[in-house]
């Protein structure tokens, strides 16, 4: 790559090492481990509030009125805000954990429900919001999987997550 200086001269700076830096990261434990944790932990907590949302406007828009799907549609909406600021402000393993939890067992309920039917009530792909749901909650799964992960790396006993030793500010 060529950078032009203040005296617009021509500089060669070393080839473009992003992928490898962006895998050190991911692996390294240290202190650019945990912005790239947090980062992934607040992606997956806002795709759980994201899934609560679209679980609160269907409750409202008349699954309410199903019963016991409808309290639990309410019941989703209101744990997976609570559970998504969980994973937000602490941004710990256990909380992605707890998170991810939940929302395997909310894809789980919609399987479910599309396949055999739960509680009496049989869902389909073609309800509304069903395909966009599913999505989202798939990507908070993967999300809060990757940010637990990312954590426990992060808290490996034994596992240096400051600067080298011997740095200045080591």
């Amino acid at each position: 790559m060529v950078v032009m200086n203040q005296q617009t001269t021509a500089v060669r700076t070393e080839p473009d090492r992003a992928p490898s830096l962006l895998l050190s990261i991911l692996v390294s434990g240290g202190s650019d481990n945990t912005l790239v944790t947090n980062l992934v932990l607040w992606a997956g907590a806002a795709l759980t509030v994201v899934t609560a949302v679209i679980h609160f406007h269907l409750w409202s828009d008349g699954y309410k009125t199903i019963p016991t799907i409808g309290p639990l549609f309410l019941l989703q909406a209101i744990v997976g805000v609570v559970l998504a600021l969980g994973v937000a402000a602490l941004r710990r393993f256990w909380t992605a954990v707890i998170a991810f939890g939940f929302v395997a067992s909310t894809i789980g309920g919609f399987l479910l429900s599309v396949t055999i039917g739960l509680f009496g009530f049989k869902d389909s792909w073609s309800a509304p919001w069903a395909g966009g749901a599913f999505v989202v909650e798939i990507a908070a799964l993967v999300l809060l999987a990757v940010g637990g992960c990312l954590c426990a790396l992060r808290s490996v006993p034994g596992r240096r997550t400051g600067p080298p030793a011997g740095s200045p500010s080591g």
